[in-house]
């Protein structure tokens, strides 16, 4: 069964430390899933693999300064995701062209 997740992260850009994770964070999202936003990702991904995700994040996160949210969407997606605007989602149950 795959999931479809929405991860937002809001990281303390304050300081060069701060920005480092910043990166960190957005490469270990964009690892797993595609950007629709500047913070904020979905993932497709099985339970097991966003349990590997979330642990992987708050590795990286401070959980003194960032925060990091995490939205199980439900099935069928289409109810609970409506896109306006220019930037369209990947349809990944849709045919892979490459």
């Amino acid at each position: 069964m795959t999931l479809l997740v929405i991860v937002s992260y809001d990281v303390s850009t304050e300081t060069a430390a701060g920005r480092k994770r910043l990166r960190r964070v957005a490469k270990v999202c964009e690892s797993t899933g595609q950007r629709v936003q500047k913070s904020v990702f979905e993932c497709k991904v099985t339970l097991a693999q966003y349990e590997e995700l979330e642990q992987r994040l708050l590795a990286e996160i401070d959980l003194t300064a960032d925060s990091l949210r995490f939205y199980r969407l439900t099935e069928p997606v289409g109810l609970h995701v409506r896109e306006h605007g220019k930037f369209r989602a990947v349809d990944f149950e849709g045919p892979l062209v490459i």
